[in-house]
């Protein structure tokens, strides 16, 4: 069996070791001087070496050579993910007292430590305070904020950086070298970009497009990545500027999607060509429209339908642009009439006064109803009254419609108090955090925002927050029912509503 080049490629010395130079001085005069420390943590990114140095240390400390095809009996691994429990933690105390049986030190190599759990942790607390003079422990993460800083503070941090790109370009191309597979370098250029800093990742990358059989090309990596071609993207981007292209803009997606490309991969593209553009002032959109569009092709990955959610990102943004820089949502309030229904609304004392009020003898005539937006064009285009006025009282059909189509979500957003704000901010208080945290979520959140544009005509800004005093209206149910309803919501929220969801 053929052994993976990320493996075969490992290095064996300190001296060896790529892009972490700042750690393997440190790590190399410390070992001249014979100064150990009981205790290391290795913080940072996958695939930059972590675990290699770890190994490598744990045999430089007692003297021994290093090859990744042997095991020292006083070299323990320890996968943290995979031996979590406080009992696997009770038993390494136990044993650590165990003096080595050949090696000077007993090493503990602990991988991905932050996957212990609370009381795991305490238990290794004890160790760290007071360890045996011949046991040294190596911590490694990649998540070091999940530690708890009694852990940290015993141990000598040293924190990993991703590597640069010319190092991995340079390190892959003598790798490449020596496997003798042929590969150009604008195909390294692309595998060391997409390992994001990962030696690990850009090495399997390099061993997977070896398979190829003969000269690697940019086009056989971006196939292999499933990465449109840059011609595309920036084909696609040049449609962008120009507002008329909207039937070029669905024909050159449906054309990538054709060919197999995902739309998650095209939103990357398209961001980091945007971005390239914008750092060298030669983007073809307009500044802000250019960091709007960044902002929401981040969502596309994502998406229930990334695809469908893609089309609407970028026709969002050539409609915008078409719109002198308006959103889509405030051309709606300027074009849209207002409908029949308004009238009542007139009708119906409101919560907030956003209108000069009515006479009070009678209701204002339809004609008047639509002659309203010219004089309130003339004050401020920002008021000027919308298909419907998003209060208190269209509230309740907001809630009737998400129950219709989310019923879940219908029984998160219920328990909200809604608060209706001067700048068009509404505040959704929630006396819990579970409920705040579930309508925090993007789908949840879009669902709601999409219900309410629905109705209105219009978009709105929504700020969720934690309100003890918040009593959570009951749900509209027949008299009969109402008693055990209630008393039936009161349990839930007694059980369910106050409770934390903590990560495993």
């Amino acid at each position: 069996m053929g052994q993976a080049l990320y493996r075969k490629h490992r290095p064996k010395k300190l001296s060896e070791v790529v892009g972490q130079e700042h750690i393997t001085k440190t790590l190399s005069e410390a070992l001249k001087q014979g100064r150990i420390s009981h205790a290391y943590l290795f913080t940072g990114p996958r695939g930059v070496g972590k675990t290699s140095i770890a190994r490598i240390l744990a045999h430089e400390i007692n003297g021994l050579p290093y090859d990744d095809d042997t095991a020292h009996i006083d070299i323990i691994e320890i996968d943290a993910a995979s031996n979590r429990r406080i009992d696997e933690i009770r038993d390494l105390r136990d044993k650590v007292h165990i003096a080595p049986t050949s090696a000077k030190y007993k090493v503990y190599i602990i991988d991905e430590v932050h996957m212990l759990t609370r009381e795991a942790f305490n238990a290794l607390l004890k160790t760290l305070e007071e360890p045996p003079a011949h046991v040294v422990f190596i911590l490694a993460t990649t998540d070091a904020h999940k530690l708890p800083e009694t852990i940290i503070s015993r141990t000598q941090r040293y924190n990993f950086r991703p590597v640069a790109k010319q190092s991995v370009v340079d390190h892959l191309a003598a790798i490449a070298k020596q496997e003798k597979i042929k590969i150009s370098p604008a195909a390294l250029e692309l595998l060391a970009e997409h390992g994001e800093g990962s030696f690990r990742d850009s090495i399997s990358l390099l061993d997977q497009a070896g398979n190829h059989g003969k000269q690697i090309e940019l086009d056989d990596v971006q196939q292999l990545l499933g990465i449109p071609p840059r011609e595309a993207v920036a084909g696609l981007l040049k449609r962008l500027s120009d507002t008329a292209e909207v039937a070029g803009v669905i024909s050159d997606l449906t054309s990538l999607y054709d060919q197999g490309y995902q739309a998650a991969a095209i939103a990357k593209q398209l961001g980091q060509l945007i971005r390239a553009q914008l750092v060298a002032g030669s983007c073809a959109l307009a500044a802000d429209r250019a960091l709007a569009l960044l902002e929401r092709l981040l969502e596309v990955p994502s998406a229930r339908d990334p695809e469908r959610l893609l089309e609407i990102v970028l026709l969002e943004s050539m409609n915008r642009a078409a719109n002198g820089g308006l959103p889509a949502a405030a051309t709606a309030e300027v074009t849209v009439e207002i409908e029949p229904p308004a009238a009542k609304t007139v009708a119906e004392p409101a919560a907030k006064p956003v209108e000069p009020p009515p006479e009070p003898s009678k209701p204002p005539a339809p004609k008047a109803a639509k002659a309203a937006p010219k004089p309130a064009a003339e004050s401020a285009g920002a008021h000027v009254a919308p298909a419907r006025q998003f209060d208190a009282k269209l509230w309740p059909e907001v809630l009737a419609a998400l129950k219709q189509k989310h019923n879940t979500l219908y029984g998160v957003v219920r328990m909200a108090e809604p608060r209706f704000l001067d700048d068009g901010t509404v505040e959704l208080a929630f006396a819990f955090a579970f409920h705040q945290k579930r309508l925090n979520e993007t789908a949840n959140r879009q669902k709601l925002l999409d219900t309410i544009q629905g109705l209105t005509g219009h978009a709105v800004i929504i700020e969720c927050t934690l309100d003890q005093s918040v009593k959570p209206a009951s749900p509209e149910v027949s008299q009969p029912a109402a008693a055990e309803a209630s008393a039936e919501l009161s349990t839930i929220s007694n059980i369910f509503g106050g409770g934390e969801l903590l990560e495993s």
